[in-house]
């Protein structure tokens, strides 16, 4: 990992670096392993550097910005709403990005102008902004012109189209929004005041996090299990796929089931914060991520063959490139597992664990000192 930390070419930081130096440092601070303070300062120098690299990989817009892909600065991946989260530790810990002629760069300031554009551009809320704008579908990439900043057109990368939703992108955007309320909650209206305020940034990831969640609801199987893009070219020849549970052996399109495991941490997410806010649509989304976690929990999904490595099985990385593992060549790509599915599958069942055991909430800032939280 010690490379990735300076890694330029990347927009997924938060991803990377958060779920190893941070899980490490959260696991101390919470006595599951060793005190070290030689280890804990190399944590902590971790998730600070990583955050500025990350930060610095930017691009202006007329009305801000955002960490672009590595597909280069004229694209957004919806994707990257998750990496703002090392922006967030690092700046929690009290880093800053250094520009030129020694300027600061506030961390936090990039996060949410990232989390605008994310919620402004990758998602959409019926307000015809395209013939195709359905309220929580979500464009895998969305292209700017770097010449004069203005936003041009949605993409789609591992997606069908730019015009249909990629499931596990809308599942990155439901967790990744969510899981930032949970810390927008946490910060004083004093450290926000200058971004636009709490209540404005609040809105706008609520607004995006509840559209997302919604989409997915609407757009998945009775087990909520979703087929890999919500627009697959061969998926009405499931008849009535949305009255029944998914099918992973069917022969037209696959499902995705890692899109499942992220979706259900988001959803359950923001089922736990709008619990004290609005208890019928905390319950609607509560309850829809466990059913998604109850499917993931079983056969056909959690793998249960010794001679297989994977945990989740029925993942899918690329689709359009035919990537994936196709066993049986009449039959939809199906069968394999996947780092990204294994690891949330471990994260949303982790998450489930201390909630049925009334153990300390997991969040991704579990990481930090409680009194850096400010």
């Amino acid at each position: 990992m010690a490379p990735y930390i300076s890694h330029t070419g990347v927009h997924d930081h938060g991803f990377n670096t958060i779920s190893t130096y941070g899980n490490l440092l959260r696991l101390m601070i919470e006595g599951k392993i060793p005190e070290n303070p030689w280890e804990r300062n190399y944590y902590e120098l971790a998730l600070k550097l990583s955050g500025a690299v990350q930060a610095a990989r930017w691009t202006k817009t007329t009305d801000g910005g955002f960490i672009c892909s590595f597909n280069g600065p004229h694209s957004l991946f919806v994707d990257t709403i998750r990496t703002i989260r090392i922006l967030m530790v690092s700046h929690l810990l009290g880093h800053v990005l250094k520009g030129e002629g020694d300027i600061d760069i506030s961390l936090l300031e990039r996060s949410i102008l990232h989390a605008r554009s994310t919620a402004g551009y990758s998602v959409y809320y019926g307000n015809g902004r395209d013939a195709y704008d359905v309220r929580g579908r979500t464009a895998h990439e969305s292209i700017f012109n770097t010449y004069d900043g203005n936003y041009r057109c949605p993409n789609a990368q591992q997606g069908f189209s730019g015009y249909t939703t990629w499931m596990r992108g809308l599942a990155w955007a439901m967790c990744g929004f969510a899981e930032q309320l949970e810390l927008i909650e946490n910060l004083s209206e004093g450290s926000l005041s200058s971004f636009g305020g709490k209540k404005n940034i609040e809105n706008f990831m609520l607004e995006a996090a509840e559209a997302t969640c919604d989409f997915y609801i609407d757009h998945t199987p009775l087990d909520g299990i979703p087929y890999w893009d919500s627009g697959a070219p061969e998926l009405y020849k499931q008849e009535k796929w949305q009255e029944k549970k998914a099918d992973p052996f069917n022969p037209n399109e696959p499902v995705d089931s890692s899109a499942a495991a992220i979706g259900a941490q988001g959803l359950l997410r923001l089922g736990h914060y709008l619990e004290q806010k609005d208890g019928e649509l905390s319950k609607r989304y509560w309850q829809a991520g466990l059913t998604v976690m109850n499917a993931l929990l079983d056969e056909p999904y959690l793998g249960s063959d010794p001679g297989h490595h994977g945990i989740l099985l029925h993942t899918i990385y690329h689709e359009p490139k035919g990537w994936d593992n196709k066993p049986d060549k009449k039959l939809a790509a199906h069968g394999e597992s996947s780092m990204w599915g294994d690891y949330h599958m471990r994260e949303a069942a982790l998450y489930l664990s201390r909630i049925a055991k009334n153990e300390k909430y997991y969040t991704f800032f579990g990481c930090l000192d409680p009194a850096m939280i400010k």
